[in-house]
């Protein structure tokens, strides 16, 4: 390779790619099976043709309360409000969605101060009609988006609090339930304030990953707000990640936990503690994120693994996902690798290089 190819940027590659695969755009299958999280834009190319390429059916984005209302409306369920300030990339997003034949998902999460009476975003607002006010005038604001995730990972301290750590394998003190219980309240309301929208308005809640400080199983059967009732939801969120090949229905975690393999206890745990009393048992499960580290430690979990097997793995959960109705789509984290850090611990999650090369889960993920 010559130094003039050397020398260009992910923006220079974006271009490439873009004229590489122009003939697949026209033939390319999408499907709602497969998400992705990735830039909008990179050095002013969308990304959009490349999610095309992919088969993506839906984008994942998430916006936080705080940095959208820093300050409480007058009239919250406004959109046009002046106290919030809505991201422009939110709006170029569904514009290229649009063109692109996408559906985007969007995280809400993250209380400002005057919500949450704390200067940490983690904290929960004191009134869960907040909250939802805010869910309404988002929902307002963006008329196409029909799927709307309910605060990513709120089993974890760093994500969600009040939360106090259970103690592994045994039921929750009531201090401990006060953490579900909380967000039991904010899903439901939003829920709510959600419909009033559009009667199309998907929400997924639970969102849970494969440990916690707080278990699967314990948060599930705690998630009830103050009428004892599950919140109501349309979809169930779960981040199943994973250091073993996704084969469904091995041999389990235990201790309340769910990974890829565990899906199907998963499933039937939905069925029983949330599903069963509303009558909707058979609620689909939506994976927002799944990604295998590759190449080297990284500084954000404890294993990774090879390239080929990263491809590997992401071919086996795409064909489980096909496969099996309950999973309503596996949202892949994320297109680029992470920028390099210099401790050299950064996360090699991207179908592509940071120079945009694409690597072997690439393909897969194109072809599932």
């Amino acid at each position: 390779m010559g130094k003039d190819a050397r020398r260009i940027g992910v923006a220079g590659l974006a271009v490439l790619f873009l004229l590489a695969v122009a003939p697949a755009l026209a033939a390319g299958a999408q499907s709602r099976k497969k998400a992705i999280w990735g830039p909008v834009r990179v050095h002013g190319v969308s990304q959009f043709p490349i999610y095309k390429d992919l088969g993506a059916g839906i984008y994942m984005m998430r916006m936080n309360w705080w940095g959208v209302a820093p300050t409480r409306p007058a009239h919250p369920t406004d959109p046009t409000d002046p106290a919030y300030h809505w991201p422009a990339e939110v709006d170029d997003a569904v514009q290229q969605a649009k063109l692109y034949g996408m559906r985007i998902t969007l995280e809400l999460s993250d209380s400002p101060q005057w919500a949450s009476g704390h200067s940490q975003v983690r904290w929960a607002p004191k009134r869960a009609s907040d909250f939802a006010d805010f869910a309404m005038a988002a929902a307002r604001r963006y008329p196409s988006i029909h799927l709307w995730e309910i605060w990513p990972e709120p089993t974890q301290k760093a994500n969600f609090q009040p939360l106090t750590s259970e103690v592994r394998d045994r039921p929750l003190t009531p201090k401990m339930k006060r953490g579900p219980h909380r967000y039991a309240r904010l899903l439901d309301a939003s829920y709510g304030a959600l419909k009033k929208v559009s009667a199309k308005n998907l929400v997924i809640g639970g969102n849970t990953f494969t440990t916690g400080d707080v278990s699967v199983l314990n948060w599930i059967k705690n998630l009830r707000p103050p009428n004892g009732k599950p919140p109501r939801l349309d979809m169930y969120g779960h981040n199943p990640r994973n250091n073993r090949a996704p084969v469904l229905g091995g041999p389990s975690l235990g201790h309340g936990f769910i990974d890829f393999t565990d899906l199907p206890i998963l499933a039937r745990w939905i069925d029983r503690y949330i599903g069963r009393p509303r009558h909707k048992t058979g609620m689909k499960i939506f994976i927002a994120e799944l990604m295998y580290p590759t190449d080297h430690p990284n500084f954000e979990f404890d294993y990774w693994v090879s390239k080929q097997t990263a491809a590997q793995w992401l071919g086996q959960a795409l064909h489980a996902v096909r496969h099996w109705s309950r999973i309503y789509t596996l949202a892949w984290t994320a297109l680029y690798d992470d920028p390099v850090r210099p401790d050299g611990l950064e996360v090699n999650r991207g179908l592509l290089t940071r120079k945009g090369r694409k690597k072997p889960a690439y393909y897969t993920y194109r072809r599932g």
